[in-house]
């Protein structure tokens, strides 16, 4: 148990405030939303994207009352009763403090890096491991410089075994997580491509990624990725190489194995993994080589090697059936693990009710300590009801303040799921894998055909990120969510963005602006295109309209007036240039008149749309309207006697007009992944259109496929039909070769017209089964080239009976 008196010994600060030195500390808190134990918790005012001391106030009103600053002139006079602990920088502290605890550890570590690989590794080694072990592993993708140190943090005594994830993205990082780490073993996954953006050269993030085994006496590794060098690269290497320690003899595939056979000290070997793709062949060698090195008997590694199962290791949000939601997190349990589908579970609001349903846990986790933990952690939600699984579990049903139910098995639960009556809430669905709670999840959701577009609300959050970090200090950031938020979803990403304090949502049509309140947003909404008929309902969801013209604006103010309605919110629209809607500037000066003797409204913001932001030879006409902006923009607000908020910087603005900024700005399609300037943001894909193939033919040379007989064959060919069609939003346009997809890694063609509903492939040159998974947009800006058009029109023509899948990593 730590207390705040020897956090402070082990920081070695030397400034320091303390109310309560004596005070328990075991958790450590880096975000403010993020708390479930306010008595032990540790707030870090760690400085990124966002300066974390702008958000003690907001965990002191929680009741945390420790806290590791870095602002010398921080005023603590308003937190009598909490202790401050002054560090140079708190992300540093954060880590110290974990490794310090790394320290009092003498079990076995396993610390994983690479490009590619890590976390299914990591978790194929959990499904291997765990019979024999206690064993611990970092939760999902926590491998940054502050999740490594949350990882670490968790290692309790009773843990036999721990594997941790180390993942780097420019030089220099790698030494704060090797102390943190401070691994027995060492495993390097592979070197490609993924974060490059730091590194010159892979030999140079190889050379980064190595310092993690600086001290460590076993590191497994692929030759392979590794050069032959001068012995700088030592340790147990796996490949083809009569060289490696375990060589791989032969490969063969066949339907859905895959046959090795290697050699190892003088013996030849076969495992059968039940893949077929490299990727994955890759990570199951490397876990058979932990295992050598572990002292496993070999016919327990390839009896356990045949039985490895897929891993589905995104925590996923779908539509369920009687308008409820679905968070479907059912590959593994743990209490890190489930304070994180919690997390994301509370930044849900479009159902005021939320129910949780839980396994057991697999790894020893049953002792009052853990019980008392869960329970902890189970009663500082707001949960309506929750459904236990396992009698493992049954001890700590009198302690919990939720409707309980409880299930000794979860066929126990499917045999019962009638008579739950689950309507209209979130449901989150947390179990380990041998519960097969996937089954539960599958009856829950909504269902549909096999066509879905994933969207990754990581990387909408990564991306706003990149974006906050360009601007300039305390401007406001509005995101555009119209149009179904680029056709990625509705409430689903705005319950992020909200969750990410953002200042203003925008949307065009109100209709979108009442469907997210209802769903329980609650950021301020600027409507795009509001008219006469939708004034009602601007003001029963408390959504704000942008004026564009003298005929809307005083629609509105004879509205407001009839209600007798003051200072109501409203946006006001310059046109400087884009000639779609706003006021000219020889408009303005009545509108301004107008405004200046109605107090029925108030303005908020004055803006306009930047034309060609993006394009360098329109530099000229861009500069003359941000001149032309300020100086009308300016004349508004001089009128109005009152400050506004100016914004013209749209999401290419915000990049190649940093001195446009102003009070705020506009990001729309950069937070969806899509750097049309290729501004070299590397922004996180958001969006994936997935199908399957449905058929695959044989056809020999001369027949043809698809309507109109468009699809001749030149050669003997194999032919895949898939799910997808221009019902879905594949444009025609896509038929006949022009269209690609991708099977495992591999492009593909189209050939014939593209059908309504499906449309045909040639994967003559590629192994693929019926069933296979398909990539339909490998490359969404070049799709779009290729038929002239733009990634807008492709993302918001995706029709909505494409299932949308939300995850989260």
């Amino acid at each position: 148990m730590y207390t705040i008196t020897s956090v402070l010994q082990i920081l070695s600060a030397e400034h320091y405030v303390l109310a309560d030195g004596g005070l328990a500390i075991s958790e450590l808190v880096y975000d403010s939303r993020k708390i479930s134990n306010v008595e032990e918790g540790l707030f870090f005012a760690i400085k990124g994207s966002r300066d974390g001391h702008q958000f003690i106030s907001d965990a002191y009103e929680k009741g945390i009352r420790s806290f590791v600053i870095s602002d010398v002139d921080f005023s603590t006079s308003p937190y009598p009763d909490a202790n401050f602990i002054w560090v140079g920088d708190a992300l540093k502290a954060i880590q110290a403090l974990a490794a310090f605890h790394r320290m009092q550890f003498t079990i076995p570590v396993i610390g994983i890096t690479g490009s590619n690989g890590k976390t299914i590794v990591k978790e194929w080694l959990h499904q291997l491991l765990t019979s024999e072990h206690n064993l611990y592993q970092s939760p999902k993708s926590y491998n940054s410089q502050l999740g490594v140190a949350l990882s670490v943090w968790n290692l309790r005594a009773d843990h036999t075994l721990a594997i941790i994830e180390a993942g780097i993205s420019r030089p220099g990082e790698m030494e704060a997580l090797r102390k943190m780490i401070d691994p027995s073993i060492g495993i390097l996954t592979n070197i490609g491509t993924a974060h490059m953006e730091g590194f010159a050269s892979k030999s140079d993030k190889l050379d980064e990624k190595w310092k993690l085994f600086k001290n460590t006496p076993q590191i497994l590794f692929p030759s392979s990725y590794v050069p032959d060098t001068e012995n700088i690269y030592n340790g147990f290497t796996w490949g083809t190489k009569e060289s490696d320690d375990f060589q791989i003899l032969n490969i063969s595939t066949e339907h859905t194995e895959t046959k090795i056979t290697a050699r190892y000290q003088q013996e030849n070997l076969d495992f059968v993994i039940p893949f077929q793709d490299k990727a994955s062949i890759e990570n199951v060698i490397t876990c058979i080589v932990v295992m050598i090195q572990l002292g496993y008997d070999f016919t327990i590694i390839q009896e356990r090697i045949k039985g490895l199962k897929p891993l589905e290791m995104r925590l996923q949000l779908k539509r369920g059936k009687n308008n409820c939601s679905i968070i479907d997190d059912t590959y593994s349990n743990d209490l890190a693990s489930l304070q994180i589908a919690l997390d994301f579970l509370n930044q849900q609001n479009q159902h005021t009710q939320k129910s949780l349903i839980l396994s057991g846990f697999v790894d020893a986790q049953s002792t009052d300590k853990i019980m008392d933990k869960l329970i902890h952690l189970l009663n500082n939600q707001l949960l309506k009801r929750v459904v236990l699984i396992d009698r493992s579990l049954f001890g700590i049903i009198t302690a919990i303040n939720s409707e309980v139910l409880c299930y000794e098995s979860t066929a126990e639960l499917i045999a019962d799921l009638s008579r739950i009556n689950f309507n209209n809430e979130t449901i989150l669905i947390k179990g380990a894998r041998k519960f097969h709670l996937e089954e539960v999840s599958q009856l829950l959701v909504e269902k549909s055909h096999d066509t879905v577009m994933e969207i990754n609300l990581k990387a909408i959050e990564s991306n706003l990120m990149r974006y906050r970090s360009l601007l300039q200090k305390d401007v406001k950031l509005m995101a555009m969510v119209k149009a179904f938020s680029y056709g990625s979803g509705s409430f689903e990403v705005a319950n992020v963005l909200q969750f990410n304090k953002l200042d203003y949502l925008t949307v065009a049509f109100v209709d979108e602006g009442v469907e997210l309140r209802k769903a329980g947003v609650t950021l301020p909404i600027m409507v795009l295109s509001p008219h006469e008929g939708t004034f009602g309902d601007i003001l029963s969801y408390h959504l704000e309209p942008e004026i564009y013209s003298k005929r809307i604006l005083n629609a509105f103010l004879q509205f407001l007036a009839d209600r007798q309605i003051k200072d109501y919110p409203i946006h006001i629209k310059l046109d400087t240039g884009m000639h779609r809607l706003g006021f000219m500037k020889n408009e303005l000066d009545d509108a301004l008149t107008t405004l200046q003797k109605s107090p029925q409204v108030k303005v908020v913001s004055v803006f306009s749309h930047l034309v060609a932001s993006a394009d360098t030879a329109q530099k000229e006409f861009t500069a003359h309207q941000i001149q032309e902006f300020k100086r009308l923009a300016g004349a508004l607000e001089s009128v109005l006697e009152y400050p506004v908020l100016k914004h013209i910087c749209n999401t290419t603005g915000i990049v190649n007009w940093p001195d446009a900024q102003m009070d705020m700005v506009r990001l729309g399609i950069g937070l969806y992944g899509i750097d049309l300037s290729d501004n070299g943001l590397h922004l996180e894909p958001v969006s994936a259109v997935k199908t399957t193939i449905s058929q695959i033919k044989q056809l020999n040379a001369a027949e043809t496929v698809g309507y109109d007989r468009k699809g001749v064959l030149k050669r003997d060919s194999h032919i895949a039909t898939v799910k997808i069609g221009y019902a879905d939003g594949y444009d025609r346009r896509l038929g006949n070769g022009i269209g690609k997809m991708m099977i495992a890694g591999q492009i593909v063609p189209t050939i014939g017209n593209v059908c309504m509903d499906m449309c045909m492939l040639d994967i003559t040159d590629i192994i693929a089964n019926e069933g296979d998974e398909v990539i339909v947009f490998p490359d969404l800006i070049q799709t779009a080239k290729d038929i002239g058009t733009i990634p807008y029109e492709l993302l918001v023509g995706i029709s909505s009976r494409v299932k949308r899948v939300y995850f989260y990593e």
